[in-house]
């Protein structure tokens, strides 16, 4: 008796070695990778917006001043969010008929070569253009991460690899904020010339990741239908189909959800550097201790970022979709209402910012996680970049707007300015309202949408991703 208890507790143990491929581990470090070193190029440009500026614009023939830099600094994150938003359509749609691994690879190299040619511009609008270009890259990487995630690793451990996967972009910050602490003295163009080490990603994903066998199937037989000239209803250009039955619905609710979560993440982590670096100069701190404590500010939201975007996929797994996005998107609301519309020390900014990271990385890994599970195969990469993107076109505004009221409306004030265009994210709640519960559920296809649209059961599909097996 006590050896075959031995044996259960060694076989509950290994359980997770034993179904997890190799296959899926190189996806996972794939994706990750290259998730978080998007992220990390990206968060050292917000680290660097602020002298990047005061350089750039009297170049331009415009005067520096706090004003000026949250007007034109602002204006080129929103080029960058309008360029990954339609990058992001564009690359999706292609990963679903061209295949995954191809468009992430080109997504990559494109980021990482025009965010650091970033380092060579000479004028606000030259680094705009780069910015733009740099975003159609980026749009790359999240939707079609998710994409292989979800279909790589089809089994119960599903949620918890993407919310891994995704916590690679709020490392890539945490490394970013490294990076910038300890060589931030060495110039913003130096910074951002470091944004290449990318590319060298390029090569791991071509040699080492697969694409999954269902994507390469539906595009195959996409393929083979229309050679053969009896093209279905499926094989309609993917963007149409999302706005029709039974698509339609998961579309309006990702869509909600990941634009509520993008507008209230890019609000502030824009603007909290500039935030502390305004405080830092009401009290007379140097520079050097300025810099330090925008990078102590970023390395603590990106820790608590690491924690959200990686716990998602945990919690979701334990209680449900639903409710982990009302307690990510609360927390984040509770958090905002705070810290920015009012006086504090640099001390308690110090201590929210992990709460605060820990909650919108969370609720845009919850996205990421979330939207794969609502969409066939087909379509999926192209609805996860759609629903994102949408998202991201509004949320492009969002910096320049935070930067534009902040000077019409609030004196300067960034603070209040960055939780009034952060409160708009609450229309994520909208989505959640409407959205279904997809925890314990399989993949949808074709077929299983068919038949809940016209309200008829049909059998789940047996296998790991539907039923836990007993090694579980």
């Amino acid at each position: 008796m006590v050896t075959q208890t031995r044996n259960t507790r060694n076989e509950l143990r290994s359980g997770w070695r034993q179904e997890i491929t190799k296959a899926q581990w190189l996806v996972l470090t794939g994706t990750m990778l290259g998730w978080g070193l998007d992220g990390f190029a990206g968060s050292l440009y917000t680290l660097v917006l602020g002298p990047a500026m005061t350089e750039l614009l009297p170049h331009s023939g415009i005067e520096v001043s706090p004003a000026a830099i949250g007007l034109y600094g602002g204006l080129t994150v929103a080029l960058f969010l309008g360029g990954w938003a339609l990058g992001g359509i564009v690359f999706g749609v292609l990963a679903d008929y061209l295949g995954r691994t191809r468009i992430l690879a080109i997504g990559i190299l494109t980021y990482a070569v025009f965010t650091a040619a970033a380092a060579f511009a000479d004028t606000w609008w030259q680094l705009g253009i780069l910015r733009f270009i740099a975003g159609l890259g980026s749009g790359v990487e999240a939707p079609v991460g998710a994409a292989l995630i979800a279909e790589s690793w089809k089994n119960r451990y599903r949620a918890r690899a993407g919310g891994v996967m995704m916590s690679g972009y709020a490392a890539g910050f945490f490394i970013a904020a490294i990076v910038f602490a300890l060589a931030g003295g060495l110039g913003w163009r130096f910074m951002m010339a470091l944004a290449v080490i990318p590319a060298i990603l390029v090569w791991f994903i071509r040699r080492f990741v697969k694409e999954p066998p269902e994507s390469a199937d539906a595009i195959r037989a996409r393929r083979e239908r229309k050679r053969a000239g009896r093209a279905a209803a499926q094989d309609d250009f993917v963007l149409k189909r999302l706005f029709r039955k039974p698509l339609l619905r998961p579309t309006l609710v990702c869509t909600a959800i990941a634009t509520g979560a993008l507008i209230a993440f890019w609000s502030v982590t824009t603007w909290y550097p500039q935030i502390i670096r305004q405080m830092g100069a009401a009290e007379d701190w140097s520079p050097d201790l300025i810099a330090s404590r925008v990078a102590l500010a970023s390395i603590l939201f990106n820790a608590g970022g690491i924690i959200g975007y990686a716990a998602w996929g945990f919690i979701a797994d334990k209680i449900g979709r639903r409710p982990t996005f009302l307690i990510t998107f609360g927390a984040a609301a509770i958090a905002i209402a705070f810290l920015f519309p009012f006086q504090h020390s640099v001390t308690t900014y110090m201590i929210v910012m992990p709460v605060l990271g820990f909650a919108l990385f969370g609720s845009l890994s919850g996205a990421f996680i979330y939207s794969p599970e609502v969409f066939p195969t087909s379509v999926r990469a192209s609805a996860i970049a759609f629903c994102n993107s949408v998202g991201r076109f509004f949320t492009a505004a969002g910096p320049l707007v935070a930067g534009v009221i902040a000077v019409s409306w609030f004196d300067g004030n960034l603070g209040i300015a960055t939780a009034v265009i952060a409160a708009i994210g609450l229309v994520g709640l909208i989505g959640v309202a409407f959205a279904r519960e997809t925890n314990g559920q399989p993949l949808p296809t074709e077929e299983s949408l068919a038949a809940d649209a016209a309200g008829a059961p049909i059998a789940e599909p047996a296998g790991p991703a539907s039923a836990p097996t007993r090694k579980a």
